[in-house]
């Protein structure tokens, strides 16, 4: 059962500054900034919310197809994927562009300071959902403006059910574009601050958007999540996390555990349940896709959190 992620491929440059950015940064003099963070630690990741779904879901055992654009410096990416049975297929070359890149430094209280560069990103629009290729369930993840747009209509188009996952990618678009993916969509996640900024620009609460789907998702982090399906609100604890040592993709986790909850008819508390599981599980690894349990641990883990066992 393939399912097709509609979103970004990145690098994550993500860097350490050992002090905090406050002792550095004059308030009085922020109209003319000017300064250089010394930055001793710094790690190279494979990210971007396509590949981070991906990776999951082939920790879940299901069949990710990522449809994405990248640059001409792609090469170390793709063996990653090609290392780890992803397949690249739908993952279109862009000649004379730069992967997409994230440049995150972070100092000693977690504050961060990130630049992005879109790259490849912007050429989104240039691939288009397959038909006929045996896809039952899509979602469209942040990505270039024109692609994401485009690739919620296609798969509408295509009778392909599909996920809503504005992310980051929300200030792009205007109130009456978010009602319009909303209509189009069979699914819509979001994380709480995403849920108050849908909510203000389209001017319907969180009971009149959910009415628009069949699943309305909504993440709280350590809170845990309410998934409002089926006229009811699914309290979904956190799953307990044996260090919280990094929230880089921990939401493209969660939405892997969706996807397969939503693939194998596990309904909404399961779903729910597997998904806060995984954001868990990869919250304990550096970098979005560094985690590897094998798929028994998994079940061994929603076992010891739940009480129950996943499936049965």
């Amino acid at each position: 059962m393939s399912v097709l992620i509609c979103g970004s491929l990145a690098f994550d440059s993500i860097m350490v500054f050992q002090d905090h950015f406050r002792h550095h940064i004059l308030p009085e003099k922020i109209h003319m900034l000017n300064v250089s963070f010394l930055v001793p630690e710094l790690r190279r990741e494979f990210g971007g919310c396509a590949g981070n779904i991906a990776w999951n879901m082939r920790l879940l055992g299901d069949e990710p197809l990522i449809m994405a654009t990248c640059g001409n410096d792609f090469p170390p990416y793709a063996e990653h994927l090609a290392r780890h049975g992803i397949t690249q297929q739908h993952i279109l070359p862009v000649d004379g562009s730069y992967t997409a890149q994230a440049f995150i430094t972070t100092d000693l209280a977690d504050n961060q300071i990130t630049a992005f560069h879109p790259g490849a990103m912007n050429f989104s629009h240039r691939n288009h959902v397959p038909t006929g290729a045996g896809i039952r369930l899509g979602i469209v993840a942040p990505d270039g403006r024109e692609g994401m747009m485009q690739h919620a209509h296609e798969f509408h188009a295509a009778g392909i059910p599909f996920i809503f996952d504005p992310g980051q990618g929300m200030p792009m678009f205007s109130g009456e574009e978010l009602l319009s993916f909303i209509e189009l969509a069979d699914y819509v996640t979001v994380n709480d601050y995403e849920a108050e900024m849908l909510q203000a620009r389209t001017g319907l609460t969180l009971s009149q958007l959910a009415a628009h789907v069949r699943a309305l998702i909504v993440t709280k982090g350590e809170a845990g999540s309410h998934i409002h399906a089926d006229s009811t609100v699914y309290d979904i604890p956190c799953a307990p996390v044996a260090q919280a040592l990094d929230p880089t993709g921990c939401g493209d986790a969660y939405r892997a555990g969706l996807i397969h909850g939503i693939l194998h008819d596990l309904g909404w508390e399961r779903t729910g349940r597997l998904a806060s599981l995984m954001g868990a599980i990869k919250i304990a690894s550096r970098g979005g896709q560094n985690h590897a349990p094998t798929r028994t641990a998994i079940d061994a883990h929603y076992l010891e959190a739940f009480g129950t066992p996943l499936y049965g």
